[in-house]
């Protein structure tokens, strides 16, 4: 067996056993899933970043405290174990998502008719159709757009005008920034709700949605704000055709239909909704390799069985890091927890109770704030979500740290220079990460982190 091959199979047995324990409750499988999971782990040798590899090595070391200082460090590793193990199987069960997506006609009638639409119209389209993208495709989302948007962006498109063009780029990669961070915020499938909701057990999605849609929102009008404003304006071509916007339309009624099966599910079986993503994402995925498949006979099924059985290790390999950082942040989240004494925060509580609800402004600036220095927020989320409702500050409920902590995560990925995101742009446009985090997005930034601290310090809910 090849180490992909064999890195893929530990890797779906930590899923499967995943499952099995999350649906059925089984301690036996969730075990089964852990050493699963270290065995995959083992096979990763050279395949891991520096960040991954250092949160693997702090995730180490917080063991070591942990078997020293817990009185019942068995129990701690174990359910911090199988939180690790959650989190793998949160970005395998995703990432089945991307197979029919990346062979989908409608995706790609979909990017060129948002990437054609007139000045005026494109900010607002390639931003939403982005976050809809990105629901499904992740991070593939903005090596996809932005290959389309250098592709279609040349010199001849903007009547040999140079500085046209250079206008045209910077605005479209940031509509697509903005709209990809914005994805893990208003999707139920998305991971940031998964951080959330498996750590603060006590909310629901629908309890949260009215914060982070709200503001999602905000977030959008001032980034279409920033973007009319700060122009340029080009004179009109007249003669040119605005391209239809039906495949996007088709494309929005796909992801309405596979979130309503991850809600079908969840109400059904009586599960929590990120658990319900875990089965209906690769449910959704199959039906959908099977509609492209269906005249093969069968309504396509077996040629989608035999397809996802082909292409799992071209898919599945490259999530390694994805599945490290992520998996390691939840584990170190919970060793971390499980250590503090709140008592010994008395002092830190007696600071932070008189401020109430500006206390979730402060953790959402720190989300921002952490990521400028290469803090990973699925690290800074994971940490906060675990240890601020222990503190029991008055007026900081469970939804509104849940939902700044998110907006926080979004506005870290739309601003830190080290996020993957913006090292992806800066590979496609030529431009340094810096630039396009703090030049080409700081106006939105000003405008955009004021309003979002008036929304949690006054928030309406």
């Amino acid at each position: 067996m090849s180490p992909a091959r064999l890195r893929v199979s530990c890797l779906l047995l930590v899923t499967l056993a995943t499952l099995i324990h999350l649906v059925g409750g089984s301690v036996a499988w969730q075990a089964a899933g852990i050493v699963a999971l270290l065995l995959y782990l083992m096979t990763l040798k050279g395949q891991l970043t520096r960040m991954a590899k250092g949160l693997l090595c702090v995730a180490g070391v917080l063991t070591l405290l942990a078997l020293w200082r817990s009185p019942t460090p068995g129990q701690l590793l174990f359910e911090a174990s199988g939180r690790f193990a959650f989190f793998a199987t949160f970005v395998v069960a995703l990432s089945m998502l991307r197979l029919p997506a990346y062979r989908s006609r409608l995706v790609r009638r979909c990017g060129q008719s948002m990437l054609l639409q007139p000045p005026s119209r494109r900010y607002p389209i390639l931003s939403l159709g982005s976050a809809l993208f990105g629901i499904i495709l992740n991070i593939g989302v903005l090596n996809l757009f932005a290959a389309m948007i250098e592709k279609s962006n040349t010199l001849s498109a903007a009547q040999g005008r140079g500085w046209v063009r250079e206008a045209r780029q910077r605005r479209m990669m940031l509509a697509l920034l903005r709209g990809f961070s914005l994805a893990p915020l208003i999707s139920p499938m998305g991971i940031g709700v998964a951080v959330v909701l498996s750590s603060l057990p006590q909310i629901t999605w629908p309890q949260l949605a009215p914060y982070i849609l709200g503001a999602a929102a905000l977030i959008f009008m001032a980034g279409w704000a920033v973007d009319y404003f700060t122009g340029p304006h080009p004179p009109a071509n007249k003669t040119y055709v605005t391209p239809s916007l039906r495949p996007l339309a088709q494309f929005s009624v796909l992801l309405i239909g596979i979130v309503a099966l991850v809600f079908s599910i969840a109400w059904l079986l009586e599960l929590r909704l990120p658990i319900a993503a875990l089965l209906g994402a690769p449910t959704g995925a199959l039906l959908w390799l099977a509609w492209q498949r269906r005249r093969l006979g069968y309504g396509g099924l077996p040629a989608a069985i035999t397809a996802v059985h082909r292409q799992l290790p071209w898919l599945l390999s490259p999530s390694a890091n994805e599945i490290v950082v992520l998996g390691a942040a939840g584990y170190l989240g919970h060793v971390c927890v499980g250590l503090v004494d709140t008592q010994q925060l008395a002092p830190l509580l007696a600071v932070l109770d008189p401020l109430g609800t500006l206390n979730a402004v402060l953790a959402m600036l720190m989300v921002v704030g952490l990521a400028q220095i290469g803090v990973n927020p699925i690290v800074t989320v994971t940490l906060l979500v675990g240890l601020l409702p222990t503190l029991g500050i008055e007026g900081l409920t469970p939804e509104l740290i849940g939902a700044s902590l998110m907006v926080g995560w979004a506005l870290a990925l739309m601003s830190s220079p080290m996020t993957a995101s913006m090292l992806i742009l800066s590979r496609f446009t030529g431009v340094t990460a810096t630039r396009i985090g703090y030049r080409w997005n700081g106006r939105f930034l000003v405008a955009a982190i004021p309003l979002l601290a008036l929304w949690f310090g006054w928030s309406p809910f």
